[in-house]
């Protein structure tokens, strides 16, 4: 038994298994081929289409059947990973050139999902039957068994042009990640036959040819420059905008609209773009949107913004190309499998390779050929010379008593049992000497191929069997030859399919948004104990003062430039923009605070509300609940973040009170065990907000400050406490890091 035990490290094992699962991964499922620019998916489901005979000249067959027939054939890693990859093919405003011709929902640019399996239909394309499909009983690529080993499979299709450029691919495998651009198939036939005239060319000069990516939904490439390096190291960044043209409206105004998305923006981002656009005016960062639209259709994408007659539509449209998805990236990584394992690559590394391959599927599919062609001339030339001696052949075959007799005469001369009508018959037919194949060739001719006109097309025919020899001969021993057929391919290929450039790459100038510049005045600040706060005009505050401050809990006056500083007893400062409060009526209800700042009213409360210009012109007292207290310059707190830290805290501490220093003369604690301390201000140092602070009271053991009062000598201040009134300014004041005097109730 123990001999049957394998010991071995654990973390070898998971290693190794690891190891192993990230390859299958990335070999077999994740990455493109870098010769077809196919993933196993995509090969086995357009492989199976043609076994099943889905072709471009024959009716739609039902996604469904070509689904479950990839699935038990060739792919069983479930019916939705192959559907998913059929439907992609199918798109084309996601794929440069689309292999298969969809029939039914297949989804849209919009996002929205094609229909189920069961509903949709599909066949071939023709430029897929012609250049992925067309050679494969031609011996030119190899063969491998599906995973039962009940079938055979191309281990790659002889694709004629580098699909990986012009489809692009995009896939996630383990610890690696795809992302190639489709682009112009014209253009990329043109800088494969410019690699073939000479293959020491360079990137740069590559790029006469192929200008850049080509997204099937257009749009506008700006960096150009950076696109050399891009393609040398097969890494970086392609910038891509959306089309804009501009049109009249009504009333005089102007109707900016976007004929062309960048390719990012393909699906859900569309719904998102609409929403990004219509927060600008939720949030005031425009005022120049009157009203916006999808009139998209089958036709093409159409989204049109109307804008205000005075709108600066220059200006907007930088807007849209800073704060929304009209100008997008696109993270290139050419990444793709290389002899077995996956490689980055550059353009002229996947033309090399491209190219390499099509001169091994020429060189077996023409030495396929020339081997069927010697067949053929085998055969034809036994056929003419038995024609030359019809009259023996009939002879033998009349005096031979079965079929392996009159053989044996034709190929070895042997005229044993044999009856002739003469000997020099006899004689003649040992010197025959037919081949097999020759033979059984003229034992299974039929008579009429003895017509005159039948005999001059078998010679016609031989004709040309040898001119098939002598060129294929040509294309196999010299390489001219051969690169002039890959050619010719690739021009009818170009001829039949190619099409213009739809997406235009230039160097696009930076979009600068300027914001209107805000006339500064000062506006109240009001904020009710809900957590409602709004802006309204210091005359409306005025005409409604004893309201205001009897309804509100934050009321001040402030600069419509400045910002809103929130403190919480969690410690932290959350800052707003006055600009992003709404400014309205003095019954206007206001907007929440939390939708405006990163407060969180569940987990936090506020403790002061001010504004950031009163913070500039004083220092802040800070007191916690664990009776750490410091002072700290306001000017710390000029911060452009949203949410900073305002103070450091102890564990299981928080703030309870913090005041702007002005005229108050001493601070008061309240304790919750009813202890009070009063002593001066002037005994709490000055320290960094991200100081903890000095101890202001001796706290009894479970003991915590529960208010905090900051008072003038001069002013007196009276709180009820248990239902007793205390003058705060009678408290005896003592020393700070006191346990102060317990108020009996």
């Amino acid at each position: 038994m123990d001999d049957r035990i394998i010991k071995t490290e654990y973390s070898e094992l998971m290693q190794k298994s690891f190891i192993d699962y990230a390859m299958s991964v990335i070999i077999a499922r994740a990455l493109p081929d870098v010769r077809d620019g196919l993933k196993p998916v995509q090969r086995r489901t357009l492989y199976d289409m043609h076994e099943l005979g889905v072709r471009w000249d024959r009716p739609h067959r039902k996604s469904a059947r070509i689904v479950g027939d990839t699935m038990g054939k060739y792919h069983p890693h479930g019916d939705s990973s192959i559907y998913d990859a059929l439907v992609v093919m199918a798109q084309d405003f996601k794929k440069g050139l689309a292999l298969i011709d969809g029939h039914g929902n297949f989804g849209n640019i919009e996002g929205d999902g094609p229909a189920a399996m069961r509903y949709t239909e599909a066949r071939l394309q023709k430029i897929t039957q012609d250049a992925f499909l067309a050679d494969l009983d031609k011996d030119v690529v190899d063969f491998m068994p599906n995973f039962d080993e009940t079938e055979k499979e191309p281990t790659v299709l002889p694709v004629k042009f580098s699909n990986l450029l012009v489809n692009g691919s995009e896939g996630i495998a383990v610890g690696m990640v795809t992302s190639i651009p489709p682009h112009n198939l014209s253009e990329v036939i043109e800088a494969t036959k410019a690699y073939m005239r000479d293959e020491k060319i360079t990137t740069r000069e590559l790029m006469k040819y192929l200008k850049g990516p080509d997204f099937p939904t257009g749009g506008i490439v700006i960096n150009k420059d950076e696109l050399l390096e891009i393609y040398e190291t097969g890494v970086g960044k392609i910038k891509v905008r959306g089309k804009v043209e501009y049109e009249k409206g009504k009333n005089g105004r102007t109707n900016l609209v976007i004929t062309e998305i960048p390719y990012p923006m393909i699906g859900a981002n569309i719904a998102k773009f609409l929403t990004d656009v219509a927060a600008l005016a939720e949030t005031k960062k425009t005022a120049d949107i009157m009203d916006i639209s999808n009139q998209s259709s089958k036709e093409g994408i159409r989204i049109v913004i109307e804008l205000r007659k005075d709108a600066d539509v220059e200006n907007f449209t930088n807007l849209l190309y800073k704060k929304t998805r009209l100008e997008d990236t696109f993270g290139v990584n050419m990444l793709a499998i290389y002899n077995g394992r996956p490689e980055i690559m550059g353009l002229k590394q996947i033309l090399r390779a491209n190219v390499d391959f099509q001169f091994q599927v020429a060189t077996r599919k023409y030495t396929s050929l020339l081997a069927r062609e010697m067949q053929r001339r085998e055969v034809q030339e036994g056929l003419i010379k038995a024609c030359n001696v019809i009259d023996l052949i009939i002879e033998i075959l009349r005096g031979s008593k079965d079929r392996n007799m009159a053989k044996a005469c034709l190929v070895e001369g042997k005229t044993d049992g044999i009856r002739f009508k003469s000997k020099e018959s006899r004689v003649m037919a040992t010197q025959l000497m037919f081949t097999e194949k020759q033979a059984d060739a003229i034992l299974e001719m039929r008579l009429y191929r003895l017509i005159g006109l039948e005999i001059d097309a078998l010679i016609k025919e031989h004709q040309e069997t040898m001119a098939n020899i002598y060129r294929y001969e040509d294309i196999l021993e010299r390489r001219d030859s051969m690169a002039q057929v890959i050619v010719n391919e690739l021009d009818a290929i170009q001829k039949e399919y190619g099409r213009g450039r739809r997406t235009l790459i230039e160097n696009g100038k930076e979009a600068v948004y300027k914001e209107k510049e805000v006339e500064e005045m000062e506006i109240c600040f009001l904020m009710d104990r809900f957590g409602y706060a709004k802006t309204v005009d210091l005359t409306a505050y005025e005409r409604n003062k004893e309201a205001a401050d009897a309804e509100n809990s934050y009321v001040f006056i402030c600069r419509n430039t400045s910002r809103i500083c929130l403190f919480t007893d969690t410690g932290q400062l959350h800052t707003i923009k006055v600009s992003d409060l709404p400014f309205g009526k003095f019954r206007d209800k206001g907007v929440p605070i939390d939708n405006v700042s990163n407060y969180n009213s569940e987990k936090e409360s506020i403790v002061l509300v001010t504004s950031q210009t009163e913070l500039n012109l004083c220092q802040m007292v800070f007191v916690t609940a664990q009776s750490m207290a410091k002072i700290v310059d306001g000017g710390e707190f000029d911060v452009a973040k949203r949410t900073v830290s305002a103070t450091k805290l102890s564990e299981g501490d928080k703030v309870i009170g913090i005041a702007a220093l002005r005229n108050q003369n001493n601070v008061v604690l309240q304790t919750a065990q009813g202890y009070f301390l009063r002593f001066s201000i002037t005994e709490i140092p000055e320290k960094k907000k991200n100081a903890i602070g000095v101890r202001a009271m001796k706290l009894s053991e479970g003991d915590f400050v529960e208010c905090v009062y900051f008072i003038q000598n001069s002013v007196p201040v009276t709180i009820e406490y248990k239902g007793r009134q205390i003058v705060l300014n009678n408290l005896k004041v003592n020393k700070r890091d006191t346990k102060g005097v317990k108020v009996r109730v």
